[in-house]
């Protein structure tokens, strides 16, 4: 049976990654598989990734690096990815995962307009969402956890957008039939979430947030997190109870 690929594109602070574990963890179990259906390369400390024919399927976590910087490890990986779609490999990126896959299929990432958006969020579906082949289990509206600075500005053409936030038009994009990503942290739980809010604090307040009104706004977010195992069993991962 093919591996499964992690494609790691970073790491959890050390603090939150002590107590709550790391990247290719919350991905293993938000996709319900075991350890030993998993390939994990760390694209970001220069590791090989292998031909998309030798996998079956994706997914590409989060990253404290921007996008924008244009790391040769990211270009690499964004290579990788366009390659990946011509042979339909299923894909699902996440936050920079996201943001890589839109920015490796012609979309445009930048900063977000009027700062980061951090917090557990009302995601709204889209039109779109009625008629894809994942999102059309989703309710009209539900929560999910958020922290990033970056966006996709503008999403690849011919991609579909599939919902939003107040604050972020491109949270969940369809690229293909087998390749998907959201802005958002459906690898999250409510303790991680309230982790990172604590590790930015002195930032949100030097930009005008209150961290202790979106800290205590934290909640669960079980259809959110909901969407990796769904992907993973619609592609046949073998996903576990």
């Amino acid at each position: 049976m093919k591996p499964v690929l992690i494609i790691r594109t970073g790491r959890a602070p050390d603090t939150i990654r002590a107590r709550h574990g790391d990247f290719p963890h919350w991905f293993r179990l938000g996709a319900g598989l075991h350890a030993r259906q998993l390939l994990i390369v760390d694209v970001a400390a220069g590791e090989v990734l292998p031909p998309p024919q030798e996998i079956a399927g994706a997914m590409i976590t989060g990253s404290a690096a921007m996008v924008t910087e244009r790391a040769a490890w990211s270009e690499r990986t964004a290579g990788w990815i366009r390659d990946a779609m011509d042979v339909e490999l299923p894909l699902f990126g996440v936050c920079y995962g996201h943001q890589l896959m839109a920015h490796a299929l012609g979309g445009r990432v930048d900063y977000l307009s009027g700062g980061r958006e951090i917090g557990t969020q009302p995601i709204a579906l889209s039109p779109a969402a009625a008629h894809d082949p994942l999102a059309h289990t989703l309710p009209a509206s539900f929560r999910a956890h958020t922290t990033h600075e970056q966006s996709v500005l503008e999403p690849p053409h011919g991609s579909a957008v599939l919902a939003s936030s107040a604050r972020d038009p491109h949270q969940l994009l369809r690229y293909g039939p087998s390749a998907i990503s959201a802005q958002f942290h459906p690898e999250f739980n409510a303790e991680v979430m309230r982790a990172y809010i604590k590790r930015k604090h002195a930032d949100m307040r030097k930009e005008g947030t209150d961290p202790l009104r979106i800290f205590n706004a934290v909640a669960a977010t079980p259809v959110a997190r909901r969407l990796l195992r769904q992907f993973s069993r619609r592609h046949g991962w073998s996903a576990t109870a």
